[in-house]
């Protein structure tokens, strides 16, 4: 699974060429999806409206919602200082979960936002996921 925090949403939303790729090639495979953390998304749009219009339109596209279990652990990660409600949504989402047993990887800008542990890759790092 691969997820996309607020500065990868931001990337993908400013037509990021590797993102774009991305998201289109996964558009191809029916079990390959980008998740965005609901949470993300709101960030993403507070700061530039219109985001929403930019990535959602992808089918690869999901937002990955804040449900009861959700609301609480992103809570008490905040409380617990791992970040703001974004980048712990993020990471919630980055944890493993019984209907996905691979390993996440967290596309962000800010690699040192998460903690050891997390796989991130940086949107920006050359041959990203393999696209250059």
């Amino acid at each position: 699974m691969i997820i996309l925090d607020t500065s990868a949403v931001h990337a993908l939303a400013t037509g990021h060429k590797a993102l774009n790729l991305l998201a289109g090639n996964m558009a191809h495979s029916p079990n390959d999806q980008l998740r965005i953390p609901a949470l993300c998304l709101m960030q993403a749009e507070a700061d530039d409206a219109q985001t929403h219009r930019r990535v959602l339109p992808f089918s690869s596209v999901f937002v990955d919602p804040l449900d009861t279990m959700a609301a609480a652990t992103v809570g008490t990660m905040i409380r617990d200082g791992y970040g703001g409600p974004d980048t712990c949504h993020a990471l919630y989402c980055a944890l493993p979960r019984a209907e996905f047993t691979g390993m996440s990887i967290l596309l962000t800008e800010f690699k040192d936002r998460y903690p050891p542990g997390v796989v991130t890759v940086d949107v920006n790092s050359p041959g990203m996921l393999g696209f250059q």
